[in-house]
């Protein structure tokens, strides 16, 4: 019975020096911020892109201690339920088909800055009468007054540039790099009247060459500094070699810890 005692007391002893030189073990540490991303259900030709950045969403949550819930329309969204989150990644989700009531929360949400930011790919500018459903004006404001015009539907590399390289979202980006597969929207304007613009696209760079171009002026990157929220789109999030890209992982990550107001960290 002695050795027993013995032996229990020892294993005490080694679990309790295990879990305070492991904060993993044991108790799970408080969560640094909560991150919710909405993605079309299914998503059509952008399920490969989901399904990569939710993978790399997951490795960043588990390295940098965040927590990531995702939803698939914009049902559950009011005040109540943005309130519990810092981050708000729009992954794959146009400006329609919103229901009345996640319009006003999201426009308070942006527009008040209640302790919640941004984070908008590819589809949120995908802005006009789509599917029967009309363009959302505001929506259209807030990304800087612009509507969709038309893409490159067979995909071009392309030269991005940075601009602003002092905004924490670009830290650690080369000035240029390249995007090998993308569809490069173009817009009926440039939102640089309206907008931060943190970087363009090089339209003389685009290979294959296409006509679908905006003639010179061709942001990419911006962030919206009228609304009181961080915020940031970032026009690619089309194809899932993006996270094989590390320009891109690095703005993506960067553009997380902004978003819920954390210091940048520049490692995987």
């Amino acid at each position: 019975m002695k050795n027993k005692a013995l032996v229990s007391f020892c294993l005490s002893c080694l679990l309790a020096c295990v879990s305070l030189s492991n904060p993993a073990f044991g108790q799970n540490k408080k969560p640094a911020f909560r991150v919710v991303a909405i993605a079309e259900k299914d998503g059509g030709v952008h399920a490969p892109f989901v399904a990569a950045a939710k993978e790399w969403l997951r490795q960043q949550a588990t390295a940098h201690n965040f927590t990531i819930d995702y939803i698939e329309t914009t049902d559950p969204i009011n005040d109540t339920f943005l309130a519990n989150y810092q981050v708000f990644i729009q992954l794959n989700y146009p400006p329609y088909r919103w229901t009345d009531g996640a319009k006003a929360a999201f426009i308070r949400y942006i527009q008040e800055g209640k302790g919640g930011g941004w984070i908008g790919f590819h589809h949120a500018t995908l802005l006009g009468e789509f599917d029967g459903f009309p363009m959302w004006p505001w929506f259209s404001e807030f990304m800087g007054g612009i509507r969709y015009v038309n893409y490159i539907p067979g995909f071009a590399k392309a030269t991005v540039n940075v601009e602003a390289k002092a905004h924490p979202a670009m830290k650690g980006l080369p000035p240029s790099f390249e995007i090998e597969k993308e569809e490069w929207y173009s817009y009926n304007k440039s939102p640089r009247p309206n907008v931060n613009v943190l970087a363009t696209v090089d339209e003389a760079t685009y290979s294959p060459d296409s006509k679908i171009k905006m003639g010179g002026d061709h942001p990419v990157i911006w962030s919206n500094e009228r609304m009181k929220a961080r915020n940031i789109y970032i026009f690619m999030g089309h194809h899932p070699d993006l996270f094989k890209n590390e320009a891109f992982k690095t703005l993506f990550r960067n553009s997380i810890f902004w978003a819920a107001g954390h210091s940048n960290r520049n490692t995987d």
